[in-house]
């Protein structure tokens, strides 16, 4: 699924690269936006780890939903998926919320300026880079919003199915905590289709079963 870079030699056999010319604000941009990158393990998001001990942070989550890339793509409804790039999208996806925070997926109200508010991030964050680089990352983030390629689809798709399985296995807890019901969960989930009928099929079961133990309000 995934091709390794290289010319496939390791250890002796790979020649060691010659030094190069470095472009000086080249690499004090890119080292810059690395940087600032690191601002986003500390947006707490609502949902909590499976131990309940605490909120996760969005930079958990995108490594978190990266990897369900790795494990899942299987059940992707295209398999032709250029993968490589739905793990693009979604290390992307929240580096917005460095500025904007994170907007409860839930909460309408939060969610008026939502838009309004990760473009101006965006457009801050994206252009910390050199040209190329900040045309090229939001143009990632572009991709993952609009919700139109294969790629951006399957990657809606588990940014969803990750915070759900966080709540169905800690019994609800961020649902019971405010007050989330039944219609407003499936509302929130369907788009799991657009990227995997198979991982919305499990969703829907799982929704049904909270309902019926009773962590999950109809």
């Amino acid at each position: 699924m995934f091709k390794a870079g290289g010319n496939g030699k390791t250890g002796p056999e790979r020649q060691m690269r010659k030094s190069q010319p470095v472009d000086a604000e080249r690499f004090k941009r890119q080292i810059e936006f690395i940087l600032e990158a690191d601002k986003l393990k500390k947006v707490a998001r609502r949902t909590t780890l499976l131990d309940v001990s605490r909120h996760e942070n969005s930079a958990e989550h995108s490594w978190h939903i990266a990897l369900l890339v790795l494990i899942l793509a299987e059940y992707a409804k295209n398999l032709d998926l250029d993968f490589l790039q739905v793990i693009k999208l979604l290390l992307i996806h929240d580096l917005v919320e460095i500025d904007a925070g994170d907007t409860y997926c839930y909460d309408e109200v939060g969610g008026q300026d939502q838009r309004k508010r990760e473009m101006k991030a965006a457009e801050r964050i994206f252009n910390i880079l050199p040209a190329d680089q900040a045309l090229a990352l939001r143009a990632l983030w572009d991709e993952y919003e609009a919700k139109h390629t294969p790629e951006s689809k399957f990657a809606n798709a588990l940014d969803r199915v990750q915070p759900f399985l966080h709540n169905y296995f800690t019994r609800g807890y961020t649902w019971q905590k405010h007050g989330i019901v039944k219609s407003q969960v499936i509302r929130r989930m369907k788009p799991v289709y657009d990227g995997s009928p198979v991982l919305w099929e499990y969703v829907a079961g799982l929704i049904d079963d909270a309902v019926k133990q009773g962590f999950l309000a109809k």
